[in-house]
C-alpha cells in the first residue's frame, strides 16, 4: 500500500507477478457485492494479492505432473515389495465453490523393475492438487498418472480431506472427512493385495 497526496493507492507490483486490471476489477466487484468497500485501506491491495494467490493456488495448470516420473531407477537390489508414501499433506480448491480442500494423501505402488524417487510421488500429488478439483477426480488422476508412467504391478491412492464448502458454508458441518480411493492392477484384482496395501496406509 502506498499513500500519495493523502490518497491511498494500490501497491506497485515491482518484481511480483503482475495482475491484469480486469482480474483486479473482478475482485473489487466481488468485494462490493459482499457489502464492503474495495477502496478502504485494508482492501486497497487485496485485488492484486488475491490475483497472485489464485495464480499460485492453480499453478498445476502450468505443469504436467507426469514429468516428475520420468527419471527412474532400475537398481533396486531385488526389492519387489510395496513402495508407500503415507499421509502427504496437500491443499487444493473445489471447482464448485472455489473453497479449500485440505487433507492428506497416501500413495503406494508395487514396482515391476524400476522405482522413482519418493519425493516425486508428492510432486505428482501437488501437480494435480494445484488445480480446481473434486476429490474423486484428484484421486483417480494421481493413480492413473503413476500407472501410465511407471507401469507398476499395482497402484493405490487414498485421500482423506475436509472441504471448505461443507465446513464454511451450507450445512457448516465440522470434523467430517471425506475419504476416496483408487486402486489399479494387482491391488484391484487381488483382494488380499488390496487388503494389505490399505492396511499399510492405515485404511484397512
Amino acid at each position: 500500500m502506498n499513500i500519495m497526496h493523502g490518497h491511498i493507492v494500490p501497491e506497485t507490483s515491482g518484481d511480483k507477478l503482475p495482475v491484469p486490471e480486469e482480474v483486479q476489477e473482478a475482485v473489487r466487484t466481488l468485494l462490493r457485492w459482499a457489502g464492503d468497500d474495495p477502496s478502504r485501506e485494508g482492501l486497497i491491495d487485496t485485488p492484486a494479492r488475491y490475483g497472485r494467490a489464485w495464480k499460485e493456488y492453480c499453478s498445476g495448470y502450468d505443469e504436467d505432473p507426469a514429468v516428475h516420473l520420468q527419471r527412474t531407477f532400475e537398481e533396486v537390489a531385488g526389492y519387489d515389495e510395496v513402495v508407500l508414501l503415507r499421509d502427504i499433506p496437500f491443499h487444493s480448491h473445489c471447482e464448485h465453490h472455489l473453497a479449500p480442500i485440505v487433507g492428506t494423501a497416501s500413495i503406494a505402488y508395487l514396482p515391476t523393475d524400476r522405482v522413482v524417487g519418493i519425493s516425486k510421488l508428492a510432486r505428482v500429488l501437488h501437480g494435480y492438487a494445484h488445480r480446481l478439483q473434486i476429490q474423486e477426480r484428484l484421486t483417480a488422476e494421481i493413480a492413473q498418472c503413476i500407472w501410465d508412467n511407471l507401469r507398476p504391478q499395482g497402484v493405490a491412492v487414498v485421500i482423506k480431506a475436509t472441504h471448505g464448502c461443507m465446513t464454511g458454508r451450507g450445512v457448516r458441518t465440522h470434523g467430517v472427512d471425506m475419504v476416496t480411493s483408487k486402486v489399479l492392477g494387482c491391488f484391484r484384482d487381488n483382494p488380499s493385495s488390496r487388503k494389505e496395501v490399505l492396511a499399510l496406509m492405515g485404511h484397512g
